[in-house]
This record gives structure tokens, C-alpha cells and sequence, in this order.
């Protein structure tokens, strides 16, 4: 597990932008996988930039994304399909049969739904750089705590914690999702390469615990220790409760210096 830190939410945006260009220029039909979420924008907006300047081709990549809310159409101004062509795909040349997002819109039969998701996953040939983003109580995609290390794309009823976080984005009156479809961890620890962004204080406990903590189903971000290939890009806020970090930096300057392709 290798750990950079950085000064604030642009330089997280910036290096894990390069990360990603990097693994393109390197196999321009990457599979990526891809997250939502604030800390997202800043590195969508990186790439976006890459493209514009053209030095970056999306016209072979597959993405798949990590999550949808159950019942939230793709149109809807809180879905993850709308953040996703808002902040990145309406401004690259993606080409659209190469996007899979989970449909929020099914009903029933949920399992099969979700095994063709995985099912899409390996035709592609599994996915070369998974992103990440963490919630405040340790969750990655929306696998909450008590989520199997080997759980699989499915649906999740989402924690109170996350339902209360939520909340803000909707309209007065408009009662969030209380459910998603998500990645299970085991489908996420298939990738390849796997890259957690996190900025700010609130995620601090969150960060330490997964990557100094226990392996435990109460912080499914602690699932990512057993990943040989992740690379944790956070800021000064959310390294506050971490206890090794003159460490990490020696080590990142060790990697520099040995390995310079694991910093892109």
C-alpha cells in the first residue's frame, strides 16, 4: 500500500489525474473504474482538461462505475449517472457503448441484474484501475459496515450515516434513496490497481482505520490492506489521525526514486 500525501483537494485532483493518464497512455483500451462524489470533481476536471489539450484519448476506454441509487432515473440531478456526464463524459470522447453505470431504474430480480454487471466486468477483462472515494464510516462504493470482504455487485439498504449525508443533496421534502446498487468489495479487490482519494478532517478516522486499523467488515475500506497494488492520495485533513506518516513519506520518496512508475 503505498500512501501520498498531499497539501489540499487540488493536488489530490492533480496526482490521481496523472495516475489515471498515465494507465491510459501506457494501454489506451484501459478499463477503468470509476467513483462519485465531491472529491471526484476536481480529478474529472483534470482529465477533462488533459483531453482539451490533447494529450489524453478516452475513445478506446471502458468505464464502469462503482454505484446508482435504486430509483433515481438517469436523468435525475442526484444520480450518479447525471454527475458522470455533467463532469466528465459530455466533455471527452468516450465513446457511450463503452460506459456501463448500474441501472437505477430496474425492478426485480435484482440478482440477475447485478451478475450481468459483474458478467460485463469480466467480458471487458477486468478493470485495470478501480477509483475510490470513502465515506465517513469506512464504506467504499456503498458497501456499508458488516459488508462481506467477498460480496459481489448487489443491492445494499444504505446506513443511517449515509442516508443523513445524503440528505442535503435532495430537494425539501424529497426523501433520498434508501437503497443503491454497488460493487461488492470482492468485485472491487479484483482490480488491478485500486486508488482512494480522501480530503478533509471528517474522513480522517475513516482513512486511519483503513489503513492502519484492522481488517474488519466494520470499515470495508480495511479490505484494501489484502490488495497487493493501492494507492491512498489524501490530504493533510484526512491524514490528521494516521500515526506513521513521516514514514510514508520516506517511502514515497524511496518510491520515487525506485519505481517512479507507481507515481504515473
Amino acid at each position: 500500500m503505498l500512501v501520498i500525501l498531499k497539501r489540499d483537494d487540488e493536488e489530490i485532483s492533480r496526482q490521481a489525474a496523472q495516475l489515471i493518464a498515465s494507465g491510459i497512455h501506457k494501454k489506451p483500451a484501459l478499463t477503468l473504474g470509476l467513483a462519485t462524489g465531491s472529491t471526484m470533481v476536481g480529478v474529472y476536471k483534470q482529465l477533462v482538461h488533459l483531453h482539451k489539450q490533447g494529450s489524453l484519448d478516452f475513445s478506446r476506454v471502458i468505464t464502469f462505475n462503482l454505484d446508482e441509487y435504486l430509483g433515481l432515473a438517469a436523468a435525475h440531478p442526484q444520480s450518479f449517472h447525471y454527475f458522470m456526464e455533467e463532469n466528465l463524459f459530455a466533455h471527452i470522447n468516450v465513446n457511450p457503448r463503452n460506459v456501463h453505470i448500474p441501472d437505477g431504474t430496474i425492478r426485480g430480480n435484482y440478482d440477475q441484474y447485478c451478475a450481468s454487471y459483474e458478467e460485463s466486468i469480466r467480458k471487458a477483462g477486468g478493470i485495470d484501475i478501480q477509483l475510490l472515494g470513502i465515506g465517513r464510516n469506512g464504506h467504499i462504493g456503498f458497501n456499508e459496515p458488516t459488508s462481506s470482504i467477498g460480496s459481489r455487485t448487489r443491492l445494499k439498504v444504505l446506513s443511517k450515516e449515509t442516508l443523513d449525508d445524503n440528505a442535503k443533496f435532495f430537494a425539501p421534502g424529497e426523501e433520498s434513496p434508501r437503497c443503491a446498487i454497488t460493487m461488492g468489495i470482492g468485485t472491487i479487490l479484483e482490480a488491478r490497481k485500486i486508488v482512494l482519494l480522501a480530503a478533509g478532517a471528517a474522513k480522517s478516522a475513516a482513512v486511519a482505520k483503513s489503513i492502519e486499523g484492522p481488517i474488519t467488515s466494520a470499515v470495508s475500506a480495511s479490505a484494501l490492506q489484502l490488495h497487493p497494488e493501492v494507492t491512498f492520495i489524501i490530504d493533510d485533513a484526512a491524514a490528521a489521525q494516521l500515526t506513521q506518516r513521516d514514514y510514508y513519506h520516506r517511502v514515497l520518496e524511496m518510491t520515487a526514486l525506485l519505481t517512479p512508475d507507481r507515481l504515473g
